[in-house]
């Protein structure tokens, strides 16, 4: 019963979380990780091992994956970031083969995900509005600049008039120009969605964002609000959706007003948020995919509960790179 989280890099909580469910489970199981660069990998020395694999872009990481998972007797594999998504899901047979479950969406979900002018079509097709698109030559300013497959919040930013937009932003066929939202009225929500093996969801739990730092959540808070309605009432069948997916949205602040911004169909960073808020979406996935039980709807989770992140230490005896 053996777990490999992927592209581990900082995720301490989450693969923390994992250990301590899966041992509740089984003493004897482990939680491996995997990184391009496991050295420098905080979340790396916190697991029960670890081990290289190539960038996804290289044509043999699935290889370099599988053979991992076999020789160390891995069942279920938990991705992380964005750019291994697609890879992952259009090799999901090739691992089932071998008796290894992949927790990820499908590859024309993630598509999907991963553009986000598609996004905003799929958004509207589940009846939730979003921030109004303009052509590049007919701007409402201020707008919002962002690149239609970007993360991290690499890439954005606002023009408050004509000046602001360059000839490198014209010349760049990737950037979206949105509707501006302005802090002073809407708050920005990330909502932890679970979604089980037939894309039903289970658990709705929005996190307000605080402060973010680099595109992660540093400071944030869990309210049961009007969105916990909007999305069971919308969003209940979620086709191709699988395991954690982390759902962005601007939500008014005195008016019933919900815009939907992104859908990132893994685990997010402020995951640790939910998880200790009582929404154990770590131990679903476990029992989903190693015990195969059916996960049940699930709506106890504690709500204005605070987190507030810090950074800590990972120290690494005899590191002589």
């Amino acid at each position: 019963m053996n777990i490999l989280i992927t592209s581990a890099g900082q995720r301490v909580s989450l693969v923390r979380s994992f250990q301590k469910e899966l041992a509740d489970i089984d003493e004897t199981a482990k939680v491996f990780t995997a990184d391009f660069n496991p050295m420098l990998a905080p979340a790396c020395h916190v697991s029960d091992g670890f081990f290289p694999v190539p960038k996804v872009t290289e044509k043999e990481y699935i290889n370099q994956l599988l053979k991992n998972c076999l020789d160390n007797d891995i069942k279920l594999v938990i991705p992380t970031i964005d750019t291994e998504l697609n890879i992952l899901s259009k090799n999901i047979s090739e691992f089932e083969e071998n008796g290894i479950h992949i927790v990820v969406s499908d590859a024309s979900f993630i598509k999907k995900c991963r553009d986000k002018r598609k996004t905003n079509e799929l958004f509207e097709k589940y009846g939730i509005d979003t921030p109004t698109q303009f052509d590049q030559d007919n701007l409402d300013f201020p707008v919002f600049v962002k690149p239609y497959d970007g993360s991290r919040s690499e890439g954005i930013f606002t023009a408050f008039e004509p000046s602001d937009i360059k000839v490198e932003h014209i010349d760049n066929e990737k950037l979206m120009y949105m509707e501006y939202i302005s802090d002073t009225e809407y708050d920005e929500f990330t909502i932890d969605c679970y979604y089980d093996k037939n894309s039903t969801l289970k658990c709705v739990v929005p996190r307000k964002r605080i402060f973010v730092r680099a595109g992660e959540v540093n400071k944030g808070v869990t309210k049961k609000n009007i969105i916990v309605d909007e999305f069971t009432k919308k969003l209940t069948k979620l086709e191709g959706a699988r395991g954690c997916l982390t759902i962005q949205v601007f939500l008014h602040k005195t008016k019933d007003i919900m815009k939907g911004i992104e859908i990132n169909p893994r685990f997010g960073g402020g995951y640790p948020l939910t998880y200790l808020s009582g929404a154990n979406y770590t131990k679903w996935i476990i029992e989903e995919y190693l015990l195969n039980k059916e996960v049940t709807d699930f709506d106890d989770w504690e709500s204005d509960l605070l987190m507030l992140r810090y950074d800590a230490e990972v120290l690494v005896s005899n590191y002589n790179k």
